[in-house]
C-alpha cells in the first residue's frame, strides 16, 4: 500500500505541511496545494490553488494526476478563520469561513472520488477542529464549517465502504501553528490549563493520526472522528 498518489491541501505550512512530509516520509509521491507559498520541503509537489474555485481546483487536480498518477489518498486541511461574535459578524466573514473549509473540502473529494471508485480503494481525511464537538465562542462560522465535514465524512462513509474508500475526520485541539499565533502569554497559559495533557498540541502530533488512519493498518477503520487535543474534549 506504498507508494500511493497524495494530495494534501493547504500543505504548505503548519499541519497541513507536517501532515505531507509525514505522508512523504511513508514513502508516498506527495502534493500539496497553496495559494502563495511553497512548502519547504523539496519532495512535495506544489500546486497553486484556491479551493474556493471549482475551476481551479479541477485544474489543480488534473496537474496533480498528470505528474504523480490519481489520487488515492486525499488530506482536506486548507482553512480560514474570521473570528467574531455572531451579532458583529458580516454575512461575507461567515459564508467565506464555509465556502473555504467545507464546500473546499467537498470540491476536493468530488474532483478525485471517481479515480478511487474506478480502482475500489481510497483513503479521504478531513482536517475538523475541536470546536465542531464543543463549540468556540466568536467562531460560529468556523465551527459550523468543522462541523458540517463531520456529517459529510459519515454519509460518504456510507456510500463508499463497500469501495475499501475510507473517509475519516481528524479534529485537531489547541495546535501551535499561525492560526494560535495571535495568542498573549496570558491567552496561552489559559489555553494550557484547559488541556488535561497541559501543553498545546504540534502540527507533527496530528500528521501521526492522519499517517495512521491513511496506512494498510487503519484498513477498518471509516466514519471516524479521532480528537487529537491533549483531552480537552474528553473523546468527543
Amino acid at each position: 500500500m506504498s507508494g500511493r498518489t497524495t494530495l494534501v491541501s493547504g500543505g504548505n505550512r503548519g499541519i497541513g505541511l507536517a501532515v505531507a512530509t509525514a505522508l512523504a516520509d511513508a514513502g508516498n509521491p506527495v502534493a500539496v496545494t497553496c495559494r502563495n507559498s511553497a512548502p519547504p520541503d523539496d519532495r512535495l509537489l506544489a500546486v497553486k490553488c484556491d479551493v474556493t474555485s471549482t475551476e481551479e481546483v479541477d485544474r489543480a487536480v488534473g496537474e496533480v494526476e498528470e505528474a504523480l498518477g490519481p489520487v488515492e489518498i486525499l488530506v482536506a486541511n486548507a482553512g480560514i478563520t474570521r473570528d467574531a461574535l455572531l451579532v458583529q459578524m458580516t454575512e461575507p466573514d461567515f459564508l467565506d469561513v464555509v465556502d473555504t473549509n467545507l464546500i473546499g473540502a467537498v470540491r476536493l473529494v468530488r474532483r478525485t472520488l471517481r479515480g478511487m471508485i474506478r480502482r475500489r480503494h481510497g483513503r479521504i481525511v478531513l482536517i475538523s477542529s475541536s470546536s465542531a464537538l464543543t463549540g468556540s465562542a466568536g467562531q460560529t462560522n468556523y465551527a459550523a464549517a468543522k462541523a458540517g465535514m463531520i456529517g459529510f465524512a459519515r454519509s460518504l462513509t456510507r456510500e463508499l465502504g463497500k469501495r475499501d474508500i475510507t473517509v475519516n475526520v481528524v479534529a485537531p485541539g489547541w495546535v501551535e501553528t499561525d492560526m494560535t499565533g495571535f495568542l498573549t502569554k496570558e491567552m496561552r497559559e489559559e489555553a494550557q490549563r484547559t488541556v488535561p495533557l497541559g501543553r498545546l498540541g504540534t502540527p507533527e502530533d496530528i500528521a501521526h493520526a492522519v499517517r495512521f488512519l491513511t496506512s494498510r493498518e487503519a484498513g477498518y477503520i471509516t466514519g471516524a472522528v479521532i480528537p487529537v487535543d491533549g483531552g480537552i474534549g474528553m473523546g468527543n
